[in-house]
């Protein structure tokens, strides 16, 4: 009977924890709306300062591993980290409001793990 009540708290509760991804970034990053866009990709509409959030980027990268590419005009950033290919956009909505989307693949497959962990990064590492 144990084992029964065990796998059907365990069905009821999968679908709950299968959505956690985005609501833990949520909270991470104060409640800021992040949302996962496809399976290796992280985004959020951020109320802070284009420039801000381009040098929080910037070094997040540069912790992370080696930049291959950066262009603070189109707000692209590409680097090379833990077997990873990722990719950081920002882009500006508003004079207030600015777009960080992360994407990250190891070895071609989705690396959503270090996606999310370099966007709670960059947000939280804005001054």
């Amino acid at each position: 009977m144990r084992k029964f009540f065990a796998f059907v708290l365990i069905l009821c509760l999968l679908p709950l924890v299968c959505g956690c991804a985005p609501l833990i970034i949520g909270a991470a990053a104060g409640g800021l709306g992040a949302y996962g866009v496809s399976r290796d990709t992280v985004q959020g509409d951020m109320d802070k300062n284009y420039e801000a959030l381009w040098e929080s980027a910037l070094n997040v990268a540069r912790t992370y591993g080696l930049i291959q590419q950066e262009n603070a005009g189109t707000g692209y950033i590409e680097l090379g980290a833990q077997s990873s290919k990722v990719w950081i956009k920002l882009v500006r909505l508003t004079q207030a409001t600015t777009r960080v989307r992360v994407s990250a693949r190891k070895y071609h497959f989705p690396n959503m793990e270090l996606a999310q962990d370099i966007f709670v990064k960059i947000i939280t590492g804005v001054r």
